[in-house]
């Protein structure tokens, strides 16, 4: 089935950036749509989504189906040796592995305390790696006969009851920690290609979605999987946006970003996250948030960039930006989010609003005919909401909270049974010593003079 034709835009180029940097972080590949992009390929164009861009429900077999390139502003560069290095981890599995996403601070800069070359005792970090499997009982099946040593006690259960453990508990997902393959230590999580892609659409748990909304090394793509994800990378620019004021910096914007997976994380709470790790990530990860979210901003039509006569790394800090804060505007928006997380959204503001049950389905009750057929605007519910200027913010946070706290718990719970307590009380361990040296680091800034560290 091929896609819509007014998803067939035509790029724009970005008025921050001059078009002699432009390629340096944003055009990926002139490859054609019917294979992944080429990374080293400098004079592809990307093409933006337009304003009114919501993922739409097609089975996609093949990138011919998109248009061409596609979503590429979602591939980051990163070192060719390294990059090498991260597709050779692919190759240890024989079990079939759709989708794969390299992450973390062992493959992209967290600071001068986590930096992907080193880190506590000389010791290189672990590389986290994500894999989108078709069969989740399949692929343990075949993962297990060949690599039963990754596995906990759970393992000595059989495919079945792995498989039950990962799609039943939590956010779908099976971590196996400190393993090594070919000298390179790894922690690798396992999700159902069909779980992944409901979060990314819906944010039913926003774990995957809010982990992919940060830059990742993607490995190996699927056209399903990136069509989802570019419209889970515009719902979060929509929901900063209704965090944020007026008028805010490109900083606050990506930082607005980056914290939507903390806001309720239980780890933000234990001592086990570095407190500065989302203005760390921003901060030394610029270059690939202008990437993954440029191209987007851009191409909304109620925000737009104040600053003229900037280059590509001139300080996020400097560069500033205005959202249109008229009513219909802001309405639109909150329609156009997630599905699950919006209507979480409207919950709250029926209660507040004290809404009887069949006038709230009338209100903001549509078929799914009607939302695949209706370009998606706000109507007299998402108005009223949008003129609540003082709490919108607060409940769009609240919201976030909710939607990843229980999810996250279960998922941190669910680890130490899935990794084995000897590995648990590692990673743990591991977790606390990074936010140790975080707020030892934080203390000698601040004692020092030196610019405050930020906080989450």
């Amino acid at each position: 089935m091929m896609i819509p034709r007014h998803l067939a835009w035509t790029p724009r180029l970005h008025p921050l950036y001059p078009s002699s940097h432009l390629r340096q972080y944003r055009n990926l590949s002139s490859t054609p749509p019917s294979t992944p992009p080429n990374d080293n390929d400098p004079n592809a164009k990307l093409p933006p989504p337009p304003p009114d861009f919501d993922e739409p429900d097609l089975n996609l077999s093949s990138y011919a189906h998109l248009p061409h390139n596609f979503g590429t502003n979602q591939h980051m560069h990163i070192d060719d040796a390294l990059k090498d290095r991260l597709r050779s981890l692919l190759w240890q599995f024989r079990a079939p592995v759709r989708y794969a996403f390299a992450y973390g601070s062992g493959v992209f800069s967290q600071g001068s305390n986590f930096s992907s070359g080193s880190v506590a005792g000389g010791k290189k970090p672990m590389i986290d790696l994500i894999f989108g499997v078709t069969y989740t009982q399949h692929w343990h099946s075949l993962n297990l006969a060949q690599h039963r040593d990754h596995y906990s006690f759970l393992g000595r259960m059989g495919s079945a009851v792995v498989s039950r453990v990962q799609d039943d508990f939590g956010a779908g997902v099976y971590f196996n920690p400190y393993v090594d393959v070919g000298g390179t230590l790894i922690k690798y999580g396992v999700v159902n290609l069909e779980t992944l892609i409901h979060d990314l659409r819906t944010w039913d748990t926003l774990y995957l979605a809010g982990r992919l909304q940060k830059p990742v090394k993607i490995l190996r793509d699927d056209p399903q999987v990136r069509l989802a994800n570019q419209h889970n990378l515009l719902s979060a620019v929509r929901t900063a946006l209704l965090l944020l004021p007026e008028k805010f910096t490109e900083h606050d914007l990506y930082t607005t970003i980056a914290g939507i997976s903390y806001t309720g994380d239980p780890r933000m709470k234990l001592y086990s996250e570095n407190p500065h790790k989302v203005n760390n990530i921003v901060r030394n990860q610029l270059p690939h948030f202008r990437r993954l979210y440029s191209p987007l901003v851009e191409q909304l039509p109620n925000v737009q960039f104040l600053s003229q006569g900037v280059t590509w790394n001139d300080p996020a800090e400097h560069i500033m930006l205005e959202q249109d804060m008229d009513p219909q505007r802001r309405a639109n928006i909150i329609r156009r989010l997630p599905k699950s997380f919006r209507e979480k959204v409207y919950f709250q503001y029926q209660r507040k609003f004290a809404i009887p049950a069949l006038d709230f389905e009338k209100m903001v009750g549509r078929s799914a005919d009607e939302e695949r057929m209706l370009r998606r605007e706000g109507g007299e519910f998402e108005r009223r909401i949008a003129t609540d200027p003082g709490n919108v913010g607060k409940v769009v946070g609240d919201v976030i909270k909710t939607t990843i706290g229980w999810p996250s718990t279960i998922q941190s719970l669910k680890g130490v049974v899935t990794a084995g307590p000897l590995r648990s009380w590692r990673y743990l361990k591991e977790k606390i010593g990074k936010w140790s040296a975080a707020r030892k680091s934080g203390a000698r800034d601040r004692s020092g003079g030196g610019k405050k560290g930020g906080t989450y």
